[in-house]
C-alpha cells in the first residue's frame, strides 16, 4: 500500500494506491505552521474514516512546494509509518531529463505532473495545473522536460480584483451567461473565467508551436473543473495526475 502526498501552497492532496488503483484520496488545507503531531491527527482521521490505519502503509512518496512543511510532513510520516518518505528532489530518478537552465528551480509537483503525462501520452505533451498558480509544463520526446510557464491562479486573480478595488465584490468562479456582462458579477466572471480561457488557449498554442506543432494536453488541479469544460484544448482532465506521477516516481526508486 502506497501513500502519495502532494503539499501545495493552498491544499495538501494525498491518496492511497493499492492493488493497481487509487482506492482513496483526500484534500486538506495547507497550514505551514501546523506541527507534525497535528498533521498526524488529520491523516489518521482521514484514513480511519475509510477503515485504514497508518501502519497499513508500506511506502510513502512526497512532493512539496512549501519548504517549512516538507520537514514537518516527512517527520510525521517517519513517526507514523516507521520509515522515511521518498521526497522528490535532486537525485531522485524520474525517467525524465530536466532541460531548464536550473533544474533545481522546477517545482517537484510539476516534475510529478510531467512524469505522469509523458507516461500516459508517450510523446510531446503539456500539463496545465490549475492551482494557486496556473502552470504550463512542456515535455518533448524522448522525455525532456523543457520548461514551464507560470501565471497567477484563478483564485489569486479573483482575490486581487476584489481586494484592491473599492467596489468590486468576491464572485463565484463560474462562467457567466455571456462575455458582455450586464451587471457587476457577470462582468467580473466574464473577465476572470473567459479571460482565463483565453490565457490558457494562447499559452497552449504558443507551446505547441515551440513543440514543432504537436502536443497532447492534460489538465489537472482543483480549478480544472471550471476551465476545462469551456475549451476544446484538453486531451484529458486528470485530477489525480500529480499523485499518479508520484506513484511512478516511487516505482522508479525502489
Amino acid at each position: 500500500m502506497l501513500l502519495a502526498i502532494d503539499v501545495g501552497n493552498t491544499n495538501i492532496a494525498f491518496g492511497i494506491y493499492h492493488q493497481g488503483q487509487w482506492t482513496n484520496h483526500w484534500r486538506i488545507r495547507t497550514v505551514p505552521d501546523k506541527m507534525p503531531d497535528e498533521y498526524a491527527v488529520l491523516f489518521h482521521e482521514c484514513l480511519r474514516d475509510k477503515g485504514l490505519q497508518m501502519n497499513d502503509i508500506r511506502r510513502t512518496v512526497l512532493c512539496s512546494v512549501v519548504p517549512p512543511l516538507t520537514g514537518s510532513i516527512s517527520e510525521m510520516v517517519k513517526r507514523q509509518v516507521g520509515q522515511e518518505p521518498l521526497v522528490v528532489g535532486p537525485g531522485v530518478r524520474t525517467g525524465l531529463r530536466i532541460r531548464t537552465d536550473n533544474p533545481t528551480e522546477v517545482g517537484a509537483d510539476l516534475v510529478a505532473n510531467a512524469v505522469a503525462a509523458y507516461d500516459r501520452f508517450q510523446g510531446n505533451c503539456i500539463v496545465v495545473d490549475f492551482g494557486t498558480a496556473t502552470t504550463f509544463t512542456a515535455v518533448a520526446e524522448p522525455g525532456d522536460l523543457l520548461g514551464v510557464a507560470i501565471a497567477p491562479g484563478l483564485n489569486l486573480a479573483a482575490n486581487a480584483l476584489s481586494r484592491d478595488t473599492a467596489q468590486l465584490p468576491r464572485v463565484q468562479l463560474a462562467p457567466p451567461p455571456a462575455a458582455i456582462g450586464r451587471n457587476t458579477v457577470h462582468s467580473m466572471q466574464a473577465g476572470l473565467v473567459f479571460g482565463y480561457v483565453g490565457l490558457v488557449e494562447a499559452l497552449i498554442g504558443r507551446m505547441r508551436e515551440e513543440l514543432e506543432g504537436s502536443a497532447q494536453v492534460a489538465a489537472t488541479g482543483g480549478l480544472a473543473r471550471v476551465i476545462a469544460p469551456l475549451t476544446n484544448q484538453f486531451t484529458a482532465v486528470e485530477l489525480l495526475l500529480t499523485l499518479e506521477g508520484l506513484r511512478l516516481i516511487a516505482e522508479r526508486n525502489p
